[in-house]
């Protein structure tokens, strides 16, 4: 049959068997080429929905795409704002937290200014004091012990040394010079030490 077909295909061939052929023989050739022509419009009908559903796949997948980088280009520049409004604010409770320390202050030098009682002012600067380090504490700041300590270079600051009373405080801390503290256990001022030599 596909001998037949092809046959049937050529034009010139076609041309033979029209002038040859009885009306019986040319009708089947009319019919083969019928179906010849069927089956090239349904390959190329098949095809064309091919390529119609893929561009159509194409389409989808394409605006799936651009909104999902839509969508991550909107929570990156969110986070960021948020990030930004935290930074700006974070102080905030710490700075209301203050205020109240403020204004022991204020009442006590302006009772500094009128009273004669030494004693009353010192208990009064000691609870402003006390109250003080309180918040800090209450704040996650802590002062770094460094009194009686080895010398740790991670943890100390070295601003001179002096030499040692006795034989056992080699490489200790001797003196403080300045005070050094944490915040959340993360030293955020070092403090500046003597060490014995």
């Amino acid at each position: 049959m596909e001998k037949e077909n092809k046959k049937y295909n050529d034009p010139q061939d076609r041309e033979k068997m029209k002038k040859t052929a009885s009306p019986a023989e040319e009708e089947k050739n009319t019919t083969i080429n019928d179906n010849l022509s069927d089956e090239k419009e349904k390959t190329q009908t098949s095809e064309q929905d091919k390529q119609q559903k893929l561009q159509q796949k194409y389409d989808e997948l394409n605006e799936k795409y651009i909104r999902l980088f839509a969508d991550y280009d909107n929570y990156r520049k969110r986070t960021l704002r948020e990030k930004a409004d935290i930074i700006k604010s974070g102080g905030e409770k710490v700075l209301s937290d203050i205020i109240p320390l403020i204004d022991d202050f204020e009442r006590a030098i302006a009772a500094l200014h009128k009273s004669d009682d030494k004693e009353a002012l010192l208990e009064g600067i000691d609870l402003i004091y006390n109250k003080f380090l309180n918040f800090l504490r209450q704040h996650g700041i802590k002062e770094i012990e460094a009194i009686g300590q080895p010398f740790d270079p991670e943890k100390f600051e070295a601003v001179g040394t002096i030499p040692a009373p006795e034989e056992s405080q080699e490489g200790i801390v001797i003196d403080l010079v300045q005070k050094g503290y944490t915040l959340n256990d993360k030293v955020i001022r070092f403090p500046k030490v003597i060490v014995g030599e």
